[in-house]
């Protein structure tokens, strides 16, 4: 009950201030569903074809003006409003796979290995549904403006998404508030999930645009029920009262299922929560002048030198537990000896970061051109398990330069970091990147260079403190570094991975063209449910991508987006040749204020051995015995969009119809992994209102 008013409370408010707006201004619209990243992990300006080509154009279209920034970047996008991807209303992109429910653990199908240096504690796979800081987006607008958006989906399934932001002060402070709220209960036993997100962001500048501050309030609660998989996965195939749940499952088969949406209990799985503050400020020393137009004086500042600090507290913390264990499950299943109380496995993580800084400026009237040279310093200390802990504080410096012209045409950003002094003394990242706009007919080119020196994410080379025994491995012992119950069979060596890569974008026929090219040293990576290991072979691997739109008629449009994939190395790495999405829709504008997109998407993953998922260390880990080959993934979407208000509806898993037994029904599943099956036929229905004061 607790939480059903907590969700209430927070619904009327947010109701409130919305309703009181005013519905007479429109907004600049832009698509940006697809992006690239910079050097830091930062979206890059749209430049894929389709970007939301069903503009709405009204006399009021020039009455407010709103874009916004991603944190530490200078790029500009525009608000997304677009109707013609359904999947850009899901936090999990087509190019990852999960656990057979939304908001479960997932994994990219791309190769995607982590690329910063110093410490990292290795839990990922809830890493696409976090708010972080380096995603948080400074809003300029010169009215207040809001989203409400709510999803509703099978077996109870909602996703509530709500975003507002508003200036002050004469556009000198900005406020935003972001909140979102996904509660999947599943189709099977033990499957449920519950994910919240909190953001507040507060950037202020001073009237005379020489102090500024920013400040970052982040919250993250993950959880996500894990059932093991399935016991025997030809038992879908009988289901004598014609519902999932009589499927037996490997873990959480004694827990009792809800279908209550509110209920955000996880009684057998892995529990992630971060809090993160973030606080920034700084001050330019440069050149006042002033400009006049129509008789009005506008005082201008130009910076040539700014002194920054920052700093950044993060608790992270990431948990197993079983309330109610069944021995004899763990034993036949994963050769765990458990005890018949409870299982939990703890480790928390406290970061603390102080970062100063200072830059220069060599053109005045270019704020995108300038040297940035940084000092941090990095404490770190860790709580693992009950009796166990851990300390650390390195010493880091950096530099990076950008210069993106007053033309537009030539971007470059070069940076770089080193670990000094320390635990992770040694460690270091670079990159450097260039992109040439040749203009709107030709199109724009973007190249770039990465690499980065790493020690092995903790979770790798932390053996565990538990006093959990494997049935099969009682003479190894496990050394008190981790509560997790990870055993680690050699001396881990720093990773060394560097990429090349290539975005080529073709306007005039509406592709892009995406060229990734990895070189690895010493792949971490884990080799059953519990055993993290390190493979002493180098590998290379080929990854190529296209996106483009084609027209097929006035109203009929063709979106593809593929993507081939190709190792070379005796590394234990398995990932599918070939990945596609297309996309057949009919789009148009009818009538004063309607748009609509309404068609088929059918998404592709060629057969492959898929990685397993371990609850009890939270990682995926690679497994050579079982190929998986499923049909597309097909499903039906409408979307529509009048004024302000969106709506979005889709009827997914189409390709699990079958005729079986004379009788047509949807039971011919498809499996993410041995064992994990997706969701049969399932409907999604969800609405996004907009609203300016």
């Amino acid at each position: 009950m607790h939480i059903k008013k907590k969700l209430l409370y927070i619904f009327i408010l947010f109701a409130t201030a919305i309703l009181m707006n005013k519905a007479d201004a429109q907004i600049n619209e832009t698509g940006n569903n697809n992006y690239q990243l910079d050097n830091q992990g930062r979206p890059l300006p749209p430049s894929r074809p389709g970007n939301d080509s069903l503009k709405l154009r009204d006399k009021y279209e020039d009455s407010i003006t709103i874009t916004y920034k991603y944190f530490d970047s200078s790029l500009i996008h525009h608000i997304d409003t677009s109707i013609n991807d359904f999947g850009s209303r899901l936090q999990k992109p087509f190019t990852y796979n999960n656990t057979g429910n939304i908001g479960s653990p997932a994994e990219s199908l791309l190769f995607n290995p982590y690329m910063k240096a110093g410490w990292d504690e290795g839990f990922h796979s809830m890493d696409i549904y976090r708010f972080t800081v380096e995603n948080t987006k400074y809003y300029t607008t010169t009215r207040p403006y809001s989203v409400l958006g709510y999803l509703l989906g099978g077996k109870g399934e909602q996703y509530i998404d709500l975003l507002h932001t508003q200036p002050r002060d004469k556009g000198n402070v900005n406020f935003t508030f972001e909140y979102r709220l996904l509660n999947a209960p599943g189709a099977l036993k033990n499957e449920n999930d519950a994910n919240s997100n909190l953001r507040v962001n507060v950037s202020i500048h001073s009237s005379n645009k020489r102090y500024s501050s920013n400040f970052i309030f982040i919250r993250n609660s993950l959880k996500s029920a894990t059932n093991g998989g399935l016991v025997n996965p030809n038992d879908l195939n009988n289901l004598s009262l014609g519902s999932t749940f009589e499927v037996n499952t490997r873990l959480g088969g004694s827990n009792t299922r809800t279908n209550d949406p509110f209920n955000t209990t996880v009684n057998t799985g892995n529990i992630s929560k971060d809090v993160t503050l973030y606080f920034r400020q700084s001050y330019d020393f440069g050149q006042k002048d002033s400009l006049v137009k129509d008789t009005v004086t506008y005082r201008l500042f130009y910076p040539r030198l700014r002194l920054e600090h920052s700093i950044k507290y993060s608790n992270y913390n990431y948990s197993f537990t079983d309330n109610n264990p069944i021995a004899s499950d763990y034993l036949n299943y994963f050769d765990l000896i458990v005890p018949s109380d409870t299982i939990n496995f703890h480790d928390n993580w406290r970061e603390l970061n102080n970062e100063f800084a200072i830059y220069t400026y060599p053109d005045k009237k270019n704020t995108n051109q300038f040297l940035k040279l940084h000092a941090n310093l990095q404490s770190l200390n860790g709580s693992l398990g009950k009796f166990y802990t851990q300390g650390y504080n390195n010493v880091y410096v950096g530099a990076e330069y950008r210069n993106r012209t007053r033309n537009q045409k030539w971007d470059v950003t070069a940076l770089g970091d080193l670990y000094v002094a320390g635990n992770y003394a040694g460690n270091y990242s670079g990159g450097i990147s260039l992109r040439r706009d040749f203009g709107k007919k030709i199109g724009s080119l973007q190249i770039g260079f990465q690499n980065v020196n790493r020690t092995p994410s903790y979770i790798f080379t932390a053996a565990s403190s538990t006093n959990l025994s494997l049935g099969d491995t009682s003479n190894i012992t496990f050394k008190p570094h981790s509560d997790f119950p990870v055993i680690n069979t050699t001396d881990f060596k720093n990773e060394n991975i560097s990429k090349a890569y290539a975005v080529l974008y073709l306007p005039s026929i509406k592709t892009k063209l995406t060229g990734n090219y990895f070189l690895y040293n010493n792949y971490s990576y884990f080799s059953n449910y519990f055993t993290a290991e390190q493979s002493n072979t180098a590998f290379n691997l080929l990854q190529l991508g296209i996106e483009k739109e084609t027209k097929l008629g006035k109203y009929f449009r063709w979106y593809l987006e593929a993507y081939i994939q190709q190792k070379a190395g005796n590394t234990p790495l398995n990932l599918p040749l070939f990945l596609m999405r297309n996309r057949i829709a009919f789009e148009g504008h009818f009538y004063n204020n309607l748009d609509i997109a309404t068609g088929f998407e059918v998404r592709y993953v060629s057969p492959y051995k898929p990685d397993i998922y371990s609850p009890f260390t939270a990682q995926f880990f690679n497994q050579n015995t079982e190929t998986i080959s499923n049909l597309p993934d097909i499903s039906y979407y409408v979307n529509f969009k009048i004024t302000r208000f969106r709506f979005f509806g889709e009827i997914a898993n189409l390709n699990t119809l079958s005729y079986k037994n004379n009788i047509f029904g949807f039971n011919n599943y498809s499996f993410v992994a041995p064992n994990y099956p997706n969701h049969s036929l399932w409907i999604r229905l969800g609405v996004w209102w907009t609203f300016i004061n």
